[in-house]
């Protein structure tokens, strides 16, 4: 075992574990902040996106120990209440049917919404097909994910 710091949400962590533990698992394990969901586990579903340093990466390969000094943000830091505009228009669109993906999803567009703030269809296309929707709603995250780009 060993000593990590980490900054989640804004928040300095402590955890103790072994280096290559995932983050995902520090997150939920640890931390007892769920709203990152496994799926895969091998990078290939996106349902564990959170964001380091604004870049949205998988939280099932990522271990813990790679990110002392980094600002790691989930789900549950995106917006206090639910009001970053990619929630709101995830709201609007009505896009979750299972939900299970959506954590993933969010991240994974107001990070790419963060550097292409003015993004076409064929551009949401491409940044959003590293995750995965059970249920196929990929036209409503499509048309959320344009409708966050107008809000902002």
């Amino acid at each position: 075992m060993a000593t990590f710091n980490l900054k989640v949400n804004g928040k300095s962590h402590t955890v103790d574990v072994e280096e290559d533990t995932p983050l995902l698992w520090v997150l939920r394990d640890h931390l007892g902040l769920v709203g990152t969901k496994y799926s895969c586990g091998i990078a290939q579903c996106g349902a564990c996106t959170v964001h380091r340093n604004g870049e949205a990466i998988f939280s099932c390969i990522t271990p813990a120990s790679s990110l002392e000094g980094d600002e790691i943000i989930t789900i549950e830091g995106l917006s206090e209440d639910g009001d970053h505009p990619v929630q709101k228009a995830w709201d609007e669109i009505d896009v979750a049917q299972c939900g299970y993906c959506q954590a993933g999803q969010i991240m994974n567009a107001a990070a790419f919404l963060d550097k292409n703030p003015s993004p076409s269809m064929e551009e949401i296309d491409e940044a959003m097909n590293r995750n995965i929707c059970r249920c196929g709603t990929y036209h409503k995250i499509r048309e959320a994910v344009a409708t966050a780009a107008k809000i902002k």
